[in-house]
């Protein structure tokens, strides 16, 4: 017997059938915000999930299927390029399953992605001695590669959800994490961002609580596209336009290795922050994430049982 969906769920299942449905009529190649636009006129949508979500600026429904579109994405059933969606013949086929059964279909596919994820880093975290036996480790050291595999799975996690999102939230993000890294001043008054024109975000940050120091910003959001030589050049073009001799380039994609040297020999400090150190920095001071279990790893304390 098939367990019934949570309230959430089940709209995440109406409202992602629905958009995955107007693709399909569509002509299965549709910029995302026309599908978001025509989603009301698909689907009833109460107070509930009208309700804006504080931590994004969204109605809970478009947060839903921002979110949980990453499902259909690993499922092999929707393709993603620049804003743009594409519904593959995989993907035309579940819709046959109904909303329920297309999303339950598309959790499955993500599931399974997922655990890819995880065997993939344990598998990579193994040694072998000489004779090719599995080397045996401590239990610490054991807790601390759990630890790492964990994470890996979650930056590519984070990863995904970012790429879902607009960059309004992505400028939210930005500011809450240099915030939690202690830039930014009391309360944020030192932060000044502002969208770019190829949907990054730039602006400035103060270093210090008092602003004697500031630090240039430009950070992109790029789905696939590497961050090459030029653009880093641009970026410092534009910091000694303003006389800086600091700045942090941040993207959710990856910088090509001339990117990476160019920088090595230039007189202004430039740090380069592709997007599995953003997720990990993330996950280090705690934006975006939450804990989910604890562990206490103990040991004996041979204080107590010493008779002297």
């Amino acid at each position: 017997m098939t367990k019934p969906l949570s309230k959430s769920h089940l709209l995440a299942s109406k409202v992602m059938y629905a958009a995955m449905s107007i693709l399909r009529d569509g002509g299965k190649t549709m910029k995302a915000a026309d599908i978001l636009e025509a989603i009301p006129a698909h689907v009833p949508l109460d107070a509930w999930a009208l309700e804006e979500i504080e931590s994004n600026g969204s109605p809970r429904w478009r947060m839903y299927v921002q979110f949980f579109s990453v499902d259909a994405v690993k499922s092999g059933y929707l393709l993603k390029s620049k804003g743009v969606w594409s519904l593959t013949l995989t993907g035309e086929e579940a819709l046959a399953l109904g909303a329920n059964g297309f999303f339950s279909k598309a959790r499955e596919g993500y599931r399974i992605w997922k655990k890819e994820q995880i065997n993939t880093s344990k598998s990579s975290g193994k040694e072998k001695s000489d004779d090719g036996n599995v080397v045996q480790e401590p239990p610490e050291e054991q807790f601390e590669r759990l630890r790492k595999d964990v994470n890996s799975t979650l930056v590519a996690e984070i990863l995904e959800r970012i790429k879902t999102n607009s960059w309004q939230f992505f400028e939210r993000l930005v500011v809450e994490l240099l915030l939690a890294m202690g830039y930014g001043g009391t309360g944020g008054q030192g932060l000044a961002l502002q969208q770019g024109s190829d949907g990054g975000v730039d602006g400035f940050i103060h270093q210090d609580k008092l602003g004697l120091d500031i630090i240039y910003l430009q950070a992109k959001r790029w789905t696939n596209q590497t961050v090459g030589r030029p653009d880093i050049q641009q970026f410092v073009g534009a910091l000694a336009g303003r006389q800086a001799n600091r700045g942090v380039f941040i993207t959710t994609s990856k910088f090509s290795q001339e990117a990476r040297e160019y920088v090595k020999a230039l007189q202004v400090r430039v740090i380069l922050m592709d997007g599995e150190r953003l997720a990990q920095l993330m996950i280090e001071h705690g934006v975006g994430v939450s804990i989910w279990k604890s562990y206490e790893l103990k040991r004996i304390d041979s204080d107590f049982f010493s008779e002297e």
